[in-house]
């Protein structure tokens, strides 16, 4: 079974720093692609960040130069580093990763931050981020 576990929200005054985790357990992928996505309440939830197996990154534009998303060294650990946050920042952060059935470097660069591309089984809990001006 499918399981993604996020950590690292907090709250923090705005300029300041957050990094968070996102460990996967239950699946082996060979093309797939991850994202980082966030929600408000009354909100949609929206694409932040995300990879894909061919290693191509896509930012939103509303984070690009503050947001860093990685993949760590043990399997299916991901990472965003989130740099001189602003209170718009605030919101729910979810992870997810699907598989996908043609390689990642056939689709469409922002492809993988559409949250609609990502099955309901695909998702983490969410890690709350507070940013207080």
């Amino acid at each position: 079974q499918v399981r993604l576990v996020e950590s690292g929200g907090g709250s923090v005054q705005s300029g300041g720093s957050l990094r968070l985790s996102c460990v996967g357990s239950g699946y082996t992928y060979f093309s797939y692609c991850m994202g980082w996505f966030r929600q408000v309440p009354g909100k949609e939830r929206e694409g932040v960040a995300s990879l894909d197996s061919d290693s191509r990154i896509t930012y939103a534009d509303s984070v690009k130069g503050r947001f860093t998303i990685s993949q760590g060294n043990a399997k299916n650990t991901y990472y965003l580093q989130m740099n001189n946050l602003k209170p718009e920042d605030t919101a729910m952060y979810y992870c997810a990763v699907v598989p996908l059935g043609v390689a990642s470097g056939t689709l469409n660069r922002d492809y993988c931050l559409r949250p609609a591309n990502y099955g309901e089984g695909d998702w983490g809990t969410g890690t709350k981020v507070t940013v207080s001006s």
